[in-house]
């Protein structure tokens, strides 16, 4: 048996707040006459594109709704701050909407995006007096409440938060979205109820790992990125996030027994694929798992939910990994030694 009090820090509390921040954060959300009034000008061309941009894990976060807005017919990229700052300033342009996602709101490649005047900016944040906040022409603010360790409940409340986002550019249900968005927290909660035992088998299973990929396609690569990012802020454990495709063209090479893969199942048209590369890697001698509805792993079966609420779901694992590696190292899941929690230093 686990002893618990090994892992009692913030970023454990955090974890078990998680219900709680997104019934606050989905109850907040508010209709956008705004939203439906850029749409209107996006589609008629009197503006251009939508650019959505974050820094580490909110930046990861993006991919549910560039998909969203991409399969809508909107002209929308993903674009790291950083990079559109200094590799693609030309898109910080009067005739583009930026959408940009930091739950502090503070970090410095935010503070400097916002002193280019003439975008529009929506942003979505999780801190109301920040710079991103007060600087937007819109913002959706999320509901997690004060955060000291390594993202979790804000990550998930930003998730659900950039979905009904989505819904107002792409014109939907408003109404179905808010119910899709409410059966967030029970699921999370349904599958943390398990957390003990999740985190007693991960320990055995990842004992003598040394590798660890997260592995997914489509709105799944927000979780592989912010999923093995999780890994190296809570547990100094090196992971890498890529599509089910990257893993096949080069890391596969490397794949042996002291190598640890989580694949999230994704929709039907993808789930062969992703099933077959489980069977594949471990082939190699490494441990692979399914991650998805009903799949019988342990810690890798999440609840069925609507893809509203897939991504939030699909960290779940993740956030079960950091705890039990950890655990393994003796040191405090999530606990920042090294950096801060907002980075305010380009």
């Amino acid at each position: 048996m686990i002893a618990e009090e090994k892992l009692q820090g913030i970023y454990f509390r955090d974890i078990f707040e998680q219900p709680r921040a997104l019934r606050d954060t989905v109850a907040s959300l508010a209709v956008l006459p705004e939203i439906h009034v850029i749409r209107e000008k996006l589609r008629s061309g009197e503006l251009d594109r939508i650019i959505l941009t974050g820094m580490g894990g909110s930046y990861q976060i993006l991919h549910p709704l560039h998909i969203q807005l991409t399969q809508s017919g909107f002209n929308c990229i993903m674009v790291e701050t950083s990079e559109l700052l200094y590799s693609l300033p030309q898109l910080i342009h009067p005739r583009n909407v930026i959408v940009t996602v930091s739950q502090s709101g503070s970090s410095a490649e935010i503070v400097r995006l916002l002193e280019h005047k003439g975008p529009l900016y929506i942003g979505v944040t999780n801190t109301p007096s920040s710079p991103l906040s007060l600087h937007s022409s819109i913002t959706l603010m999320t509901q997690a409440g004060e955060e000291g360790g390594v993202a979790c409940k804000t990550a998930v409340s930003l998730l659900a938060a950039l979905y009904w986002l989505g819904e107002h550019f792409t014109d939907g249900d408003l109404d179905q979205a808010r119910k899709s968005l409410e059966t967030a927290a029970p699921a999370v909660e349904s599958y943390l109820e398990n957390w003990h035992e999740h985190v007693e088998s991960l320990v055995k299973s990842l004992a003598e790992i040394r590798h660890i990929f997260l592995a997914g396609r489509g709105s799944s690569l927000a979780i592989t990125g912010l999923g093995a990012m999780v890994q190296k802020e809570a547990a100094h454990f090196h992971a890498e996030g890529m599509s089910s495709a990257a893993l096949r063209h080069g890391p596969f090479e490397m794949l042996d027994a002291r190598s640890f893969v989580v694949v999230f199942e994704g929709t039907e048209q993808v789930k062969g694929l992703n099933s077959r590369l489980v069977e594949d890697v471990r082939q190699t001698g490494a441990k692979a798992y399914l991650c998805g509805p009903g799949t019988p792993e342990g810690p890798f079966s999440l609840p069925p939910a609507h893809p509203a609420v897939t991504p939030i779901l699909e960290l779940l694992p993740a956030q079960m990994i950091s705890l039990s590696l950890s655990y393994l190292q003796g040191r405090e899941p999530g606990k920042f030694e090294r950096i801060t929690k907002v980075t305010t230093v380009e």
